[in-house]
Order: structure tokens, then sequence, then C-alpha cells
């Protein structure tokens, strides 16, 4: 049983396509015309295997746009005998998804037929709308098909995910490009075959590497491109390097300000700054403020960073980072683009010391594992003479009543008065505070020579 309903797959709908999208109008029939994903729809591969077995089990699509994910949606609809039922997850609700469940559930028992429901963009589905459909699809009364360009452990939840199997789809790669472009080109029925059209070898290039593996891109950019030249009377029907340029006007980047690729460039972001490479620093900054990212994320990231990797080997880079948020503050964008370049090119050439975050990770270590010890009395404050009778800041010797404004103290509790959290590098400033700190043992350990010296002096003495 073929019955697939007046939806986006069906071949009805296929005929009425006329006026649809290029991209939309060449979607793959069968695996014969898909492209790409070899890694899972290759000789002998599970999924290749599945679709064309009709045993196609519930699966997650999760790959970027216009790798294929509802193209291979659109094979599989055309290749099963279920009944294919396409949701959107935007503008359907837990009402639909159980009138939909419903028809499956009354096909299967009456009819022996199966029910493939497909949802594009199921990150977008909520919580309620997921526990809706989750029994069903444990329980086989609907095989779902769900494509996605998020990743689905941070947007689907466990239960659903478990029951699914996941397949992740990559960018597709410059020859499949080329492939698609020109089956477009020589396709008389769906492409552009009947328009005589050629393609300049570096138009080809340039379209494909501005494509960045996204075949909707691509066609798009190639449909814009053909109907400009149709439209000139003067046109040989020669695309040329200029007139794919004109159609591109601005790459659109990916970059989903609360998905996995806002998360992975910021972290080729910290990842430059941190290997002090201020050309690639600059350029992921470039990337988020061209895709829409609000500065004050990446200025904030910055001022972590100014403390967590390049510290007191330079203590000015927290004032630099400081100071370009508050410079975007005043200007805003666009001047304030140039605030951020000022201070990321800054970070990323400054010495670089993680000691911060070490000494702080030491310390919260104790405190964890050796809870609240006490306050040593010579550090407590007095101010009564009830603390003072209690020895409250007794023996404390106060740092300016000595030479260099010094003196040798302990100031940790009794249990640890001999742990050091801090290590400076031998970067930057911090090879100043590590000199300083040498000459600040060198006094400790005379005057606990001295110290020692004496006490044995005093043995001597009472031993005689």
């Amino acid at each position: 049983m073929n019955d697939k309903g007046p939806d986006l797959f069906s071949s009805a709908a296929r005929r009425q396509q006329r006026h649809a999208p290029l991209a939309e109008r060449m979607r793959p029939r069968d695996l014969s015309e898909f492209v790409g994903q070899a890694h899972i729809l290759g000789p002998g591969k599970l999924l290749r295997k599945a679709i064309e077995a009709d045993h196609v089990p519930s699966i997650l699509l999760w790959g970027p746009p216009g790798c294929g994910k509802t193209a291979l949606a659109s094979v599989i609809a055309s290749s099963t005998g279920s009944k294919f039922v396409h949701f959107s997850a935007v503008l359907g609700g837990v009402k639909e998804i159980r009138s939909i469940v419903s028809k499956a559930s009354e096909d299967r028992d009456h009819y022996c037929a199966r029910t493939i429901l497909f949802i594009d963009e199921i990150h977008r589905m909520n919580k309620a709308q997921q526990d809706a459909l989750l029994p069903h699809v444990e329980r086989g009364t609907v095989t779902l098909i769900g494509a996605t360009t998020e990743n689905p452990s941070f947007e689907v939840n466990s239960a659903l995910l478990s029951r699914t199997r996941l397949f992740v789809l990559e960018p597709l790669g410059e020859d499949e490009l080329v492939q698609i472009i020109k089956n477009t080109l020589s396709n008389k029925t769906r492409g552009l075959g009947t328009w005589n059209l050629r393609l300049e070898q570096s138009a080809l290039d340039f379209l494909c590497k501005a494509s960045a593996g996204d075949a909707r891109q691509a066609l798009n950019t190639l449909e814009a491109a053909a109907i400009f030249l149709r439209d000139d009377p003067d046109s040989d029907g020669r695309i040329s390097l200029e007139a794919i340029g004109q159609a591109i006007q601005k790459k659109a980047l990916m970059y989903d300000k609360s998905g996995e690729e806002h998360y992975n460039v910021i972290s080729a972001f910290i990842k430059s700054l941190r290997g002090s490479d201020p050309h690639a620093a600059i350029y992921w900054m470039t990337r988020m403020l061209e895709a829409g990212e609000d500065p004050r994320f990446i200025l904030r990231r910055m001022i972590i960073f100014a403390s967590e990797d390049v510290g007191n080997a330079d203590p000015n880079a927290l004032q630099v980072a400081c100071a370009a948020m508050q410079a975007h503050e005043f200007v805003g964008l666009p001047e304030s683009s140039l605030n951020l370049s000022q201070a990321v090119i800054y970070l990323a050439t400054a010495p670089k010391s993680n000691s911060a975050l070490t000494a702080y990770t030491r310390a919260r270590k104790d405190v964890r594992e050796l809870g609240a010890l006490k306050v040593p009395l010579k550090l407590r404050n007095a101010p009564t003479d009830m603390m003072k009778d209690l020895n409250y800041g007794r023996d404390y010797r106060y740092p300016h009543d000595f030479t260099g404004n010094y003196t040798p103290e302990h100031y940790l509790p009794d249990e640890i008065t001999q742990r050091r959290y801090y290590t400076p590098s031998s970067n930057g400033y911090e090879q100043e505070i590590s000199k300083r700190l040498d000459q600040w043992q060198k006094i400790r350990s005379k005057q606990e020579d001295d110290g020692q010296d004496q006490c044995s002096e005093l043995d001597a003495k009472e031993g005689k």
C-alpha cells in the first residue's frame, strides 16, 4: 500500500511543482539520484539496505542545512510501501499528533498498513509534543523520521532519542556539489536543461566554495543567476563568475545563536586566543558579529579569558577587555567592532598564564574536601575587649611596621599552613611576581633558620 496523501513528497505534488524553487524541483526521487552521504548510504550500508528492503526503523537525521536530510526523506517516501505523513514541528501541535497516531493505529489494525511520520526541524518540537509522540514510537504505531540541524542530545528528550537510530549527515563536498549543479543544468524536465546555459569553470568553483556544502544554497544561487541572464536580452547563456557573485550578494553564514554551531564558533574563538593566533581570533570574532551575535556575549567571554588564560602574565589584559565592554556600551555597533578587534588582538598577543585558574582550582579542592577550617586566632579581628581576652588578634604582626612592608607570617589555617596554590608562570609580568615571591621566601627561610638556631642554643644551655 502506498497511500502517501497530498504532501510535498507525493507524485501529484511533484507535478504541481512547476513553479517551485529549483532546489525543490531537483529533489532526488530515488537512491540512484541521491548525491552524497556515502558513509550511510553507500553499497552495503545499514540505512541503504533498510530503504531498499522497505524496513526503515525510526531514525533521526542530523546535519547542517542543505546536506540532504529532507531529500533523503523524499527518497524514503518514494521507495516505501508505507503511508508517509509529513508533520510540521512549527505549525502542528499535540492535537495533530494524536490525530495522526489514531489514523496510523487504525490503518495498522485494519489494513496491516505501516505509517512513516516525517518531522522536519524536529528540534523545534516542545516537550508536550515529544511526550505525546513517545509511546507511539515505542510501540511502533508510527515509524519516526526526524530531521534536525541541531544536536539531538540538546533538543530531543533522552527517552525519544533512545528509541531512534541516529544518522549524522555531513556537509556536501565540492565534488558532490559539482555533480548536483551539472545534473541540474542538464535536466530538461525538472532542472535548467532547456535554458541552454553554460557555467564557466571559475563561476562553478566559486559557487561550490561559497555554498559551503549546502546544496540548497548552491541551487538557489544558480537559479537566481539563470533568471538574471534569461531576462537579459544580450545574454548568450554563459554564466560568468561575475553573474554568480551578483546572485550571491552576501554569503549567509551558518550560525544559530542558540544551537551547536554557536558553541563551535565561540570554542574556536577562545582556542585561537589561547593559542596566540590573532588572525584566527579576528576571523572567528568577525564570523560571530556578521552572523548577528550579541557583542556582549563575545565581550563577556573575553573578560573571562583575560583572567583565565592571561592572568597576571599581563594584568592589563583584564583592563583592556573591560574597556572594550565599556566602549561598546558607549559607542555601539558598527563602530564598536573596532574596540572589539583591538581587544582581541591584545588578548591573542599577550603572554599567557592560567595560574589564576589553577590557584583557584587547588584552593577550591581543599575547601570542599577539608571543610571550613578555623581561622587562626592571630588573624581574627578583635573589636571588643572580650575578643582580646580570648586572644583574638594576639601576636599579629603588621607588615607596614617592618622593612620593605613585609614580615614572614603564616596566614593559612594551621592544618594546611604549608599549602601552595599559586605557581606563577615564567611569562610576562609573572616573572616579576616570581622574583618577588622568591625574595619573600628567602626572608622566611632565613627567619625560620634563625629561629631554629636560637632554639638549639637554648636547648644546649638547658641541657648543661
